[in-house]
């Protein structure tokens, strides 16, 4: 009979939809226990792309974001959307101030879209 193509369409689409509907499943069980586990000391970035550490998470709806030193804002929980790691150090960033970016940087030459030489390298011999 002609049921047999219509009984194995129903079942590939019932199957279909239960495999879709365990990993939203699975991602909304993932996201719930990143939530709970958020604590004091936590670098999370929240939905919107917002950065901060976390400084009160004793309210169960809400945690206590700082976002810049002395800068302090309240967000759901649900806003979060993942722990990140650690802040660089600032004496990491005056690390990178001292560098000489001349050095490292190459120029291009406009006419052939191909690395220009540089004068000591001219002088030296070396192309």
């Amino acid at each position: 009979m002609d049921i047999l193509p219509l009984l194995l369409m129903f079942g590939l689409l019932g199957v279909m939809m239960y495999f879709m509907t365990r990993r939203q499943r699975r991602a909304q069980q993932e996201q719930q226990a990143l939530q709970n586990s958020l604590a004091v000391g936590d670098r999370v970035m929240t939905t919107s792309g917002l950065y901060g550490t976390v400084i009160d998470a004793e309210d169960s709806a809400t945690i206590t974001l700082e976002i810049a030193p002395g800068v302090e804002t309240e967000w759901l929980r649900a806003a979060v959307r993942e722990k990140v790691g650690p802040v660089a150090e600032s004496d990491d960033v005056e690390d990178l101030e001292d560098t000489d970016v001349a050095d490292e940087t190459e120029t291009v030459d406009a006419a052939t879209n191909e690395p220009a030489v540089k004068d000591a390298e001219l002088e030296s011999g070396k192309k």
